[in-house]
């Protein structure tokens, strides 16, 4: 296992620096000058000749690529050019704030739509089953954008349960303005979620051994929780574990419409400030994290499974 692990996160190098790279070369395709964007549109010359030899920009191409690399080795991500501030620490403060509205409605959501999936699986054909598949394909053809303003104008202005948008940074000040966007998450995520993992259980129950274990006399929840439920885990596993990398990286509308500073509020602010830094330095952030849960979902397949061989 260990040497496993060492040589997935070996194969991850090709990824990152293919990743920089392509990052590198469309991000100074991209027209417009750093020192400009910076200084002002009424900086001297001087001034935008000293901005571009502190950022290197003086430098040729491949100079400035491998002293970016330098930089994201050092997790030095460098500053913002909106806001002036180091990148390290806007990735730093978002994160509690994506974690806290992420987090709790994503554990809520995989076990609530996990059980209603066995439940829909078992009833399969019955009308709850019928139900649940109309209510994850309705529920699948509504825009995110709809669940936010609808939930803003009816739960939030009409009825005053929640306030509109906000965020409290103190720990017990905070939820009251995370509740409204969590139930929105929950209500997104429950109709594929538990589509998915219907469709998993009932790929199960159809095996040989079911039909095995019913013949020995085996009752439904035996069958379920020892045998099929444990099949099943790893498509759950890939689904779970692969899903992780948004709440680092945010829900960008979620924390855009309801004001809430977290990463995904700060992905949509460097676009519309065309911050350069921040957009690389994000994008770069969410290719770690891909990796990393990917090996992560192999280690946790070879666990849950001992047919799976770690090669």
């Amino acid at each position: 296992m260990t040497g496993f692990i060492i040589r997935r996160l070996l194969y991850s190098i090709p990824i990152l620096l293919g990743t920089t790279f392509l990052l590198f070369l469309i991000f100074n395709v991209v027209p417009g000058d750093p020192a400009l964007q910076i200084a002002g549109r009424h900086a001297s010359a001087e001034s935008l000749a000293t901005i571009r030899s502190e950022l290197g920009l003086d430098q040729p191409w491949y100079t400035q690529y491998f002293m970016m690399l330098k930089q994201y080795l050092q997790l030095d991500f460098g500053r913002s050019y909106a806001y002036k501030t180091k990148i390290i620490d806007m990735i730093s403060d978002g994160a509690g704030a994506s974690l806290s509205l992420l987090l709790p409605p994503f554990l809520i959501s995989i076990f609530l739509s996990l059980g209603l999936g066995i439940f829909v699986a078992i009833n399969r054909g019955r009308w709850n089953d019928r139900a649940a598949v109309a209510f994850s394909v309705g529920g699948q053809s509504i825009s995110l954008l709809v669940y936010i303003l609808a939930g803003q104008y009816f739960l939030a202005y009409k009825w005053g349960w929640f306030p509109i948008s906000g965020y409290d940074t103190s720990w017990s000040g905070r939820w009251e303005y995370l509740v409204l966007p969590s139930i929105i998450y929950v209500v997104l995520s429950l109709a594929p979620q538990m589509r998915f993992y219907r469709t998993v259980i009932l790929d199960e129950l159809y095996q040989d051994y079911v039909r095995t274990a019913r013949s020995k006399g085996l009752g439904t929840g035996p069958i379920m929780f020892r045998h099929v439920l444990k099949n099943a885990l790893i498509p759950i596993i890939t689904d779970v574990v692969i899903s992780i990398p948004f709440l680092i990286l945010g829900a960008l509308l979620l924390e855009s419409y309801f004001s809430i500073p977290g990463l995904g509020d700060i992905i949509v602010r460097a676009i519309a400030n065309n911050d350069r830094p921040v957009l690389m330095s994000m994008t770069v952030f969410g290719t770690m994290a891909y990796i990393v849960f990917n090996v992560i979902s192999d280690i946790l397949y070879a666990l849950a499974d001992p047919r799976v061989e770690v090669r």
